[in-house]
């Protein structure tokens, strides 16, 4: 009923979905609130909205079947490359896959609007099987370390036993011009296997990963820094970046940028002329940036800024962005703590550590401690320094009940009782 639908649509938290949803119109993206996804796919589902549009994550995350599924466009903005690039064609396959209700349809129709260059290819690998391939020479650094760590690999032909019995060594028979193997012969197979893990090993050694004895048995041991990448599941390249740059850090912001500039934010999204976006913002914020503004690491930093300085994102994929961020900055500020510790370096230590109530509460270390009470603005908070004394917040604990009502009173407005 129409009752019902209005009741839906008061409920929205967004005013964009809040309108969309006056004509029969749902939205779906990781930028909407929880609440405000979870209603859409009730609705969707229910038959109560007809039409849904939604970013691609949601072929893989929600199974939300529907008659007829259009994909405009095949393609999408890869920042650190700075253009346009396909989607996998798996990616396609699995939103071509959401057309067809299983309860209702016969058949399912699915349409995918593609550039013309590119249709027959769409044409051919829609309907013919596509090979998978290994993506471990990708990331063999960061498995081949867990490993040391765990205790699995102790010495440079356990390495090349482990690749045995991996993905990647059955592709490497099945393909092996894709992976640059020449030579197919069992001695070219053992030579291009015992060069990669030669090469890995070694590169894991100079960053401090692994130590890596020169005798005939070649063994190897994790290290501290090893240890902290594998625990917290950690790119080698970001530990080591730790290492070398901890003495360096003699300020709050020498630890904000260290902790973005490690290799987990490279994959946050710089999408097409947000560079833009991100010099303007970097103006209102407490240290800006000094590096090149179509940077993921650059726009961590700012995105942890303004979520602190409490400073209005331009756009609302950035509040999208700044959730992923947060999904990485744990483990990786905790990490960026181990490493400058372990080092030594009481300075770096401590304000890493101060960055996690920093974000965790959004008010910089030398902040007054009364900010964190709801609703209090810079001057009851000064206010309320004052009363204090100089015990501060931990004063304001320790006063008589009357006498603290009168003190918040004072500084935030008569609207509090004992």
């Amino acid at each position: 009923p129409d009752y019902e639908m209005e009741d839906c649509v008061s409920r929205v938290r967004d005013t964009n979905l809040k309108h969309t949803l006056s004509f029969g119109v749902g939205l779906h993206h990781a930028g909407l609130a929880e609440s405000d996804r979870s209603l859409c796919e009730v609705l969707f589902e229910a038959g109560k909205i007809q039409v849904l549009v939604s970013t691609s994550t949601l072929a893989w995350g929600v199974n939300l079947p529907a008659h007829l599924v259009i994909i405009k466009g095949t393609e999408f903005f890869d920042a650190p490359s700075k253009r346009y690039v396909d989607f996998p064609i798996t990616d396609v396959l699995q939103m071509m896959g959401r057309a067809g209700r299983p309860q209702f349809d016969t058949i399912g129709i699915a349409v995918v609007m593609v550039h013309a260059p590119k249709k027959a290819f769409y044409k051919r690998f829609l309907y013919e099987p596509f090979p998978v391939e290994s993506a471990l020479p990708d990331c063999l650094h960061n498995h081949i370390n867990a490993e040391v760590a765990a205790g699995t690999i102790k010495c440079e032909r356990d390495a090349v036993d482990y690749l045995t019995w991996t993905f990647f060594f059955r592709r490497l028979l099945g393909n092996p011009a894709y992976y640059q193997l020449e030579d197919t012969s069992q001695e070219g197979m053992a030579d291009f296997l015992s060069g990669m893990v030669v090469e890995t090993l070694q590169e894991l050694t100079d960053a401090g990963c692994i130590a890596m004895d020169n005798d005939e048995t070649q063994s190897v041991a994790s290290t501290t820094l090893g240890k902290i990448a594998s625990h917290y599941y950690l790119d080698y390249t970001s530990v080591r970046l730790f290492s070398e740059r901890a003495p360096s850090v003699k300020t709050e912001e020498d630890a904000l940028t260290l902790l973005c500039d490690a290799t987990e934010f490279k994959g946050l999204p710089v999408r097409h002329n947000e560079e833009l976006l991100n010099a303007d913002l970097a103006k209102k914020l407490r240290y800006g940036h000094k590096g090149a503004m179509e940077s993921p690491h650059t726009k961590a930093s700012l995105l942890i800024q303004a979520h602190v300085d409490k400073v209005a994102f331009p756009i609302a994929d950035y509040q999208t962005d700044l959730r992923s961020l947060f999904e990485q900055t744990g483990r990786t500020l905790q990490a960026m703590i181990d490493v400058s510790a372990d080092l030594g370096y009481l300075g770096a230590t401590l304000r890493a550590m101060r960055l996690s109530p920093t974000m965790a509460q959004a008010l910089w270390s030398d902040a007054s401690a009364f900010l964190q009470l709801p609703h209090c603005s810079d001057a009851a908070a000064e206010k309320l320094t004052q009363a204090a004394g100089p015990k501060g917040f931990a004063g304001m604990l320790g006063m008589e009940r009357a006498a603290l009502v009168r003190a918040l009173s004072a500084a935030m407005g008569n609207g509090i009782h004992a």
